[in-house]
């Protein structure tokens, strides 16, 4: 079979068959083509759908922020008008605090200036007081300076010590139970004489004391300065003792014993503490030393015996006074049972004022509602009590 040939180079092929594979290669071509537009149609279908399926969803997301901004919105205004009452309350507490505070801190700074105003004063009261005993103090210095010079002069310390001891002898006795200066029978004039309730003999108080003695063993600087001043003290004062025992103690005259007056506490104290046994000394020659508190002390035990003493004199006359108040007392009883008396009649007398007076209301009752009827026989009768038998004449 003679076919045409078409040559491709060496090779040679039919033309029908090279046309057959043409058609087949066409065809192929054109399922090729149609299966990719079914493909792509489908898928640009698919991509609608898609599409479509996604602005939808984007329709329903728009709608749902759509939903969720006006949420949104109401939320945000609720809470901007919360906000704004928490915000005017937030200031008007706030306010009120400050307010507050303002008021706290105002009154805490008035109370502080006050206290301080407080303070000043009391400081400058104080300051005042302070400045007083300071001119005191000065004052007192001077008086003690003054009471140095007096205690070294012989007569200046016996007259501050006279001083001292008249002071405490007025204050507790009465004016008769004691004599400063008096002269005894044997010409010595003793500084105090106090005279006990029922006895006739006098109690001698002396005020001078050896003051010189008692400075040199308080300014000792050593212990043989300090004996030989201790030795001067126990000198003076034993010659003083025996002095008053001589010059003062007077059979018949004076007490059986003498008080020597030491004028100051510290004095007495050191005597009694450094030297116990010249006070024994002078307790058996019948002298007995005292110091201003003692001396009170006895003065206070010798006013007791004056003022008991005073009470057994006056035994009579309080008896007088008291027969007197029970007379007093029994004439009052009297009175007042004559009162008594006085008032019961009045009250009597007030009880038959007061039937009276019911019976003329009575009567002036009846007299006003004009009743007679009930009393006209009482009235008749009394009518011829009163008048007598003229009464028929009358009718």
């Amino acid at each position: 079979m003679n076919d045409p040939v078409v040559l491709f180079g060496s090779l040679a092929m039919p033309l029908g068959k090279l046309l057959a594979g043409a058609a087949a290669g066409c065809l192929l071509l054109l399922v090729v083509l149609t299966v990719l537009f079914l493909r792509s149609r489908r898928e640009r279908a698919l991509e609608a759908a898609m599409a479509a399926e996604r602005a939808r969803e984007m329709d329903d997301k728009m709608a749902e922020l759509t939903r969720i901004q006006a949420e949104m919105t109401g939320r945000m205004q609720t809470i901007a008008e919360v906000f704004g009452t928490r915000q005017s309350d937030f200031v008007r507490l706030i306010s009120e605090r400050i307010d507050g505070l303002q008021h706290r801190v105002g009154q805490g700074l008035e109370a502080t200036t006050r206290h301080q105003a407080e303070s000043l004063s009391r400081l400058n009261e104080r300051l005042a007081v302070i400045d007083a005993a300071q001119r005191n103090l000065k004052d007192l210095t001077g008086e003690i300076v003054g009471l140095k010079d007096v205690l070294a002069n012989k007569q200046a310390r016996g007259a501050y010590g006279q001083g001292r001891m008249e002071a405490i002898v007025r204050d507790g006795l009465p004016s008769g139970a004691f004599e400063f200066q008096p002269t005894l029978s044997n010409r010595m004039r003793p500084d105090c004489l106090v005279r006990l309730p029922g006895d006739s003999r006098g109690l001698v108080v002396d005020a001078k004391f050896p003051l010189e003695a008692f400075t040199q063993f308080r300014e000792a600087r050593d212990d043989e300065g300090r004996a030989r001043a201790a030795a001067r003290v126990r000198n003076d004062v034993l010659v003083h003792v025996r002095d008053i025992a001589e010059k003062y103690l007077i059979p018949g005259e004076t007490q059986d014993i003498a008080i020597m007056f030491v004028p100051a506490e510290s004095i007495y104290a050191d005597l009694a503490e450094h030297f116990e046994d010249v006070v024994q000394k002078a307790h058996r020659a019948r002298i007995v030393i005292v110091s201003p508190s003692l001396l009170a002390l006895a003065i206070q035990v010798m006013q007791s015996l004056v003022r008991d003493a005073r009470i057994r004199e006056e035994a009579h006359v309080i008896q007088v006074e008291v027969q007197k108040l029970l007379e007093d007392v029994e004439r009052l009883s009297g009175r007042v049972a004559k009162l008594d008396a006085h008032f019961r009649q009045a009250q009597e007398d007030v009880t038959q004022i007061r039937v009276s007076t019911e019976k003329i209301v009575k009567r002036g009752q009846k007299i006003e509602t004009l009743d007679f009827e009930e009393g006209a026989a009482e009235a008749k009768a009394e009518w011829i009590r009163l008048h007598g038998p003229g009464l028929r004449a009358v009718e």
